[in-house]
């Protein structure tokens, strides 16, 4: 029930690059979700848009910023290129996503509580339908200040809880684990 016009679906991949997610919470367990999914949105079909950060601190084409050894993305699956937290601030998500017909977004990678948040919100402000794929997202615990610490685990499921409980007119949003995701 979008408020964009367009009837398919797209995984959005973002930012698992190696220097990225080789910190996070429980990286492997959410990696081998993230590779999940993919595979899901292969076996239907679905497109696959991958995102990728570049800035001061993550130089494009340095070791850290390249995607982990465990995704290839392939030649014809769109890749979209940001350097703020949203993947759709100055870049051309927007259009890809409309050249494919896509209302419907399925969400994966890193940080949860940076990028992936940042995405999210976007998405449905756009009109987006959207699923976070509440099993394939990844950050690392953040220090506040000396003794407050808010941990990876926390930030996760603070996402999850949002994107089950907002609500937006005319749009459809959720939290499911890649297993239980439709990707048909």
């Amino acid at each position: 029930m979008t408020t964009r016009n367009g009837s398919s679906s797209a995984l959005v991949v973002v930012d698992v690059q190696v220097g990225v997610v080789a910190p996070a919470w429980d990286r492997q367990r959410i990696l081998s979700n993230v590779v999940l999914a993919v595979r899901r949105a292969r076996d239907a079909n679905l497109p696959i848009v991958w995102v990728q950060h570049h800035d001061e601190e993550l130089q494009r084409d340095t070791p850290a910023w390249q995607w982990v050894p465990e995704l290839d993305p392939r030649a014809g699956e769109v890749r979209i290129h940001k350097s703020y937290n949203s993947s759709f601030e100055n870049t051309e998500l927007s259009t890809e996503l409309e050249r494919r017909d896509v209302s419907h977004i399925f969400l994966a990678g890193a940080a949860t509580n940076w990028c992936i948040r940042a995405t999210a919100y976007g998405a449905l402000e756009r009109g987006y339908d959207l699923t976070l794929l509440s099993d394939a997202h990844m950050t690392r615990d953040t220090e506040l200040a000396p003794g407050r610490v808010v941990t990876a685990r926390s930030m996760i499921d603070d996402l999850n809880l949002a994107m089950r409980r907002l609500s937006y007119p005319g749009r459809v949003n959720a939290a499911l684990p890649v297993a239980e995701a439709m990707f048909a």
